[in-house]
């Protein structure tokens, strides 16, 4: 067929010789109609060998028993299904396939609402307000579902906002679930608070995680009197977080502050000798 479009092309570039017998002159304009035409039939060859292309088209209809015999010799040679019958995880957030109860087929979703639903909440990021007001409605969501089932809070956090991080203890004392505070990476600054806020007893670690606690930090800029008043608020909720670092803890206040005074990091054991966590969760590590 190529070899077919490529003569077509050259007669239809050629001109007839005169009476001189001179040798035809090739045009480009007639060149360019030659090359349209192996570009067009390029295409259907090409489109011939794709599943579902002129191949299928042109394909004698078969009637009556050849038909269905034709149909089951394709069907064991060669099996089928379509790509809508495959279903994919989406790229991005890991999700997971859950069938809301009462819905006809599962659905894709985000696997931290997933997990949700098993009352497990993960604290991973920074805290802001944003996400303090995110941790405070699933608990007192959870909290509404079931008071006697704990909620188990995975802590792997920098630290962040002390205002929001006092939202979201003063909401752990608020519901009346327990709430299981495992540290699985690094409870650091408004983290380690938290990690200590949780249920007595129930405060855990995994055996490489750290703590780290020190002193809030803050700044402030403008007239003289603001800055005066800013620093207060700092001194009063550094006051207010030694309080209830001694209470969590069982170390006297003396100590916290001198604790506090500069970045103290700490291993999951020294933080269990410490009283911010009750355990260290032992793992195998050779199975």
């Amino acid at each position: 067929v190529v070899e077919a479009a490529f003569a077509m092309a050259y007669h239809s570039s050629s001109a007839t010789g005169g009476p001189s017998g001179r040798r035809p002159r090739r045009g480009a304009s007639s060149w360019v109609g030659g090359l349209v035409v192996v570009a067009c039939v390029a295409s259907l060859v090409a489109d011939a060998f794709t599943p579902g292309g002129l191949r299928t088209a042109v394909a004698p209809p078969h009637t009556g028993a050849a038909s269905s015999s034709t149909k089951s010799h394709q069907s064991r040679r060669r099996p089928s299904f379509s790509r809508s019958s495959v279903v994919m995880m989406p790229i991005g957030v890991p999700k997971v396939a859950y069938r809301v109860p009462g819905a006809p087929s599962a659905d894709w979703i985000d696997i931290y609402n997933r997990l949700y639903r098993e009352r497990i909440i993960f604290l991973g990021s920074e805290i802001d307000d944003e996400l303090a007001n995110q941790i405070i409605a699933v608990m007192l969501y959870l909290d509404t579902e079931s008071t006697i089932k704990p909620i188990y809070l995975y802590i792997n956090c920098p630290g962040g906002s002390v205002i929001a991080g006092l939202a979201i203890y003063d909401t752990m004392n608020h519901i009346k679930s327990k709430v299981v505070t495992i540290n699985v990476g690094l409870s650091a600054s408004m983290a380690s608070f938290l990690l200590c806020g949780g249920h007595k007893g129930m405060r855990l670690a995994l055996p490489h995680s750290r703590v780290m606690i020190h002193q809030p930090m803050g700044g402030a800029q403008g007239q003289a009197e603001d800055i005066k008043v800013e620093a207060a608020q700092i001194v009063r909720i550094k006051e207010n977080l030694v309080r209830c670092y001694a209470q969590m803890t069982g170390q006297t206040q003396e100590t916290i502050i001198r604790d506090l005074d500069r970045d103290n990091f700490m291993s999951a054991q020294e933080a269990c000798d410490y009283g911010i966590v009750d355990q260290v969760v032992a793992v195998d590590e050779y199975k």
